[in-house]
């Protein structure tokens, strides 16, 4: 797995070996920011950023700072640490973050364990309007067959296999 795109081109970046940690595909990341655009100077949030690839993706094509949140952090701060980058890298449960959290983002990826996302939508509904900016858009990707449905405007959607990713604008 390498970063696709931007200032860290062809970066390896760790993917723990098991099923515990589902890293997104370098083909699937690639279609999730073409389909985004220009992210110079925006804020992003990874939520259930296992190894993190999503929010280092953001950060080597221009974002300002990335937030990274998972129960378990060891994977994503190793690739930080193997890319050079210093951001904010919180161990907890996502929405036990998102109740608690401050300030605002532009860009939120919701990348949950397949099994767990069909029943987080309602809670993740509740909780992301406080921390999203004006036109903010939420990245959501989970399996097609139980997919991770949020109520909000949707903006894109495209299944890649089993994943569905759908682009949803606030």
């Amino acid at each position: 797995m390498r970063v696709v795109a931007g200032e860290f081109k062809g970066r390896t970046l760790y993917a723990p070996r098991g099923g515990v940690v589902r890293p997104t595909s370098d083909k699937v990341r690639g279609a999730i920011f073409n389909v985004l655009g220009d992210l110079e100077g925006l804020r992003v949030l990874d939520l259930f950023a296992g190894t993190g690839a999503l929010g280092i993706e953001a950060l080597s094509r221009g974002a300002a700072d990335a937030t990274f949140v998972d129960t378990d952090t060891d994977a994503v701060e190793r690739n930080l640490t193997a890319v050079g980058i210093d951001s904010q890298v919180h161990r907890r449960d996502a929405l036990t973050f998102l109740g608690n959290a401050s300030g605002s983002y532009d860009v939120v990826f919701a990348d949950p364990p397949y099994s767990s996302a069909p029943r987080l939508g309602e809670r993740l509904i509740q909780l992301l309007p406080a921390i999203l900016s004006r036109n903010a858009r939420i990245v959501t990707e989970s399996d097609k067959r139980n997919p991770l449905d949020l109520a909000f405007p949707l903006e894109f959607e495209r299944d890649y296999g089993h994943t569905r990713i759908r682009i949803h604008r606030v």
